[in-house]
């Protein structure tokens, strides 16, 4: 079949390596990728966010799946276009992609469904807010209602830090349009996890487990980020607690959304705590995680193209999908200043270099190439440095050999990613 990958991400990258070693996949497409994505398939001059464009270049190339990366694609309706056009894009329509573009509306939903959650109360003045919020106690949780990137939510330890992010994202307009609407929740102790599914709207097929790291610094400190680094398979969600996130969470969510009139198909991301109480959904995302995919990517064994064709075609209770033995992490290294301003236009030595490692595979998220040809920094999150290995502690210590070997002025990469994993036990 012929394969369209929407984005130009790290995730996007790991999604076009996966995709392009499949031998049901003739021709590999992507829009608008990027200089890594354009090593193993066709890149297209169109933006992620055009979504007429990208219906249009899918209809003119004979495209038979469109796998969508990002979210904001499908926040903007993409897949509804699409479907109107007889193209076939994996992913969900702008109703279930609320799921990720608007919190209120996913922890109303949750709230039908009988799904745990955080207790929490939406608010478009800061007044209120404040007022919940001492109500819950301290430390309390803001996040921005829209979608701002991964870095919309706010940990606030005292009234003060209440304050600056509920009249930054209210009042100062620090998110825009996403942080008009807040969502003020109580905080959560516990264990996070990545919980991530396929579904058709009918069935939900687990994908492997895995673990991210949200915070900038070492010790899970400083600001939240879009991923640190992640790995796979995380020690925390044994089988027990697969069938219960399936029987408790995902599949009355699902159903919560088709009684509602939504037909959702593709990825089912559950941002999970696991408290003493039992888990608890932090939030949903509507597309692969990342860096959760990176790992993923790395060990599944399946096809993903006809994983996702069967989520659009209704008949993923026919797929199964195989995952490898060993384990796998995902380091990611990023510029100096992420996730508050940072530069651009760094010269970065050592990508083929890493690349050449037995088992490791460097995915790159914000990179460029300049008139010289060298790969030069160009986002925040740069890259994703990603090792398969026996267990856990092997694969992080290829991700970190493979770190090791990649430098630019400034590279900043959290060096304790795992640290749960390896304090469980799991490097046995």
């Amino acid at each position: 079949m012929k394969v369209m990958v929407v984005g130009s991400g790290g995730r996007e990258h790991a999604l076009a390596w996966k995709l392009a070693g499949e031998d049901c996949v003739d021709k590999l497409l992507a829009a608008p990728g990027s200089a890594a994505i354009a090593q193993c398939a066709e890149c297209l001059p169109v933006a992620a966010d055009d979504v007429e464009g990208l219906v249009s270049v899918a209809l003119e190339r004979g495209v038979d799946l469109v796998l969508v990366g990002p979210e904001q694609p499908l926040a903007a309706g993409l897949v509804d276009l699409g479907r109107e056009r007889g193209l076939k894009v994996f992913g969900p329509g702008r109703d279930g992609a609320q799921l990720e573009s608007s919190k209120a509306f996913t922890k109303t939903l949750l709230d039908e469904a009988g799904v745990a959650t955080a207790r929490w109360a939406e608010f478009t003045q800061v007044a209120p807010a404040r007022a919940f919020a001492e109500e819950l106690g301290l430390p309390v949780v803001v996040k921005a209602d829209g979608l701002a990137a991964g870095k919309g939510v706010v940990i606030c330890e005292d009234a003060e830090q209440v304050d600056e992010a509920l009249i930054s994202m209210l009042e100062g307009g620090r998110f825009g349009e996403a942080g008009a609407r807040v969502v003020v929740e109580e905080f959560m102790c516990g264990e996070e996890l990545s919980f991530i599914a396929l579904t058709d709207g009918r069935t939900v097929l687990p994908l492997a487990t895995s673990q991210d790291h949200k915070a900038v610094f070492d010790g899970d400190k400083g600001p939240n980020t879009g991923g640190m680094g992640a790995y796979s398979p995380a020690p925390v969600c044994d089988q027990a607690m697969q069938a219960l996130l399936l029987s408790d969470v995902l599949e009355p969510t699902v159903a919560a959304l088709a009684a509602r009139g939504i037909d959702y198909r593709g990825v089912l991301y559950a941002g999970i705590m696991v408290t003493d109480e039992g888990p608890k959904v932090l939030e949903y995302n509507v597309r692969f995680g990342d860096p959760e995919c990176q790992p993923l990517m790395m060990r599944m064994r399946g096809s993903l193209a006809e994983a996702a064709l069967a989520c659009v075609e209704g008949t993923l209770d026919r797929v199964r999908l195989d995952w490898a033995d060993d384990a796998a992490a995902c380091v990611v290294m990023t510029a100096p200043g992420y996730p508050g301003e940072y530069s651009k236009g760094d010269v970065i030595e050592g990508i083929a270099a890493a690349n050449e490692l037995d088992d490791v595979k460097v995915f790159e998220a914000g990179t460029s190439r300049d008139d010289d040809g060298r790969v030069v920094s160009s986002g925040g999150r740069v890259l994703g440095v990603t090792s398969t290995g026996g267990n856990i502690a092997a694969a992080l210590h290829g991700a970190y050999s493979a770190v090791s070997a990649i430098s630019w002025p400034g590279a900043h990469y959290r060096r304790d990613i795992g640290h749960r994993a390896l304090d469980s036990g799991a490097s046995a």
